[in-house]
């Protein structure tokens, strides 16, 4: 069988190969979910935030999430009007600016969900990670746009005032090395397959999946890709609000490496916090020996930016 196994080459269904993920500096800690209401008072989301970080460390929150454009409507009229100058910070960026001073004040790690960043002439759908010193460790800038017509049921199309990022993100911080993507990022699974070839105890999407495919996809696709890269998968999402032009499922969940969904919530605002224990990932790769089986001789994943080509 080993022989047979070896004549797989499952090395080479990587390029470059897999790495095992780092020692974490923690192997078991809470994480927290905070499904938040979005209004129109951009003031009062950025304070509704903070209370709910706030609350969620001192329950003992080590790693803390937030929704996909918390800090204001998802719309694309809205996106201009909320938009940050991350890089300029300060007045310019006051979202980033109370996350960043809330990580470090409770020293946390924080996935800040996503807000509307300005950078030059573009927007993106951004999302910002910070680590317990309150720096900014890693930026999301989402990969796959939301770009969908089912008719009769949703149109939406950010490409009109969005801008596609362009890299891959991933991060080392205090709880675990973590890929991260927004919403429909989820839905294309090369970029989860990629952050797990790269290392990654965990997955983290901030999200806001709609009431048609939400029902249908949502837990799905988390269930899906925890299952087949064999980690974690966090996602947060904005509480529903059916009197938005957008009305979010909501739905905030952790799934397991075994595709076990190990905490959610339903669809009002609520934070939930629960327990991620590393040493489940390999646990469950012992069980389904996936890296070690598959057929590097018939396929395989190429990681351009990793590979060092374009």
């Amino acid at each position: 069988m080993a022989t047979a196994a070896a004549s797989f080459r499952p090395e080479a269904a990587r390029s470059p190969p897999a790495v095992e993920p780092p020692a974490p500096p923690l192997s078991k800690f809470k994480v927290a979910l905070c499904q938040l209401s979005v209004t129109a008072d951009k003031a009062r989301n950025i304070a509704r935030a903070r209370a709910a970080i706030e609350s969620a460390a001192a329950d003992g929150a080590k790693l803390v999430l937030l929704p996909e454009i918390w800090n204001g409507p998802y719309s694309n009229d809205s996106f201009p009007e909320y938009a940050e100058d991350i890089e300029a910070g300060g007045d310019a960026a006051p979202s980033f600016s109370m996350m960043s001073d809330v990580a470090r004040s409770l020293q946390i790690t924080l996935v800040g969900g996503s807000i509307s960043e300005r950078s030059g002439n573009s927007l993106y759908n951004t999302c910002c990670v910070f680590g317990s010193d309150g720096k900014l460790k890693g930026k999301h800038r989402k990969v796959h746009l939301f770009d969908i017509d089912i008719p009769g049921k949703i149109t939406f199309q950010e490409s009109k005032t969005l801008t596609a990022g362009q890299d891959l993100t991933i991060v080392d911080t205090d709880v675990g090395r973590i890929g991260i993507g927004i919403c429909y990022d989820i839905r294309f699974q090369e970029l989860a397959m990629l952050y797990a070839a790269r290392g990654a105890h965990l997955l983290c999407y901030p999200g806001a999946f709609n009431m048609t495919t939400g029902p249908l996809h949502w837990e799905l696709l988390q269930r899906a890709r925890a299952a087949d890269n064999q980690l974690f998968v966090a996602t947060c999402a904005p509480a529903r609000d059916t009197s938005s032009s957008y009305v979010a499922w909501g739905h905030s969940t952790l799934v397991g490496p075994f595709g076990e969904v190990i905490a959610t919530i339903e669809h009002d605002e609520a934070t939930i916090i629960a327990e991620i224990d590393y040493s489940l990932i390999e646990q469950r790769r012992q069980f389904l020996p996936l890296r070690h089986q598959r057929r590097g001789d018939l396929y395989q994943l190429v990681d351009v930016q990793g590979s060092g080509s374009k």
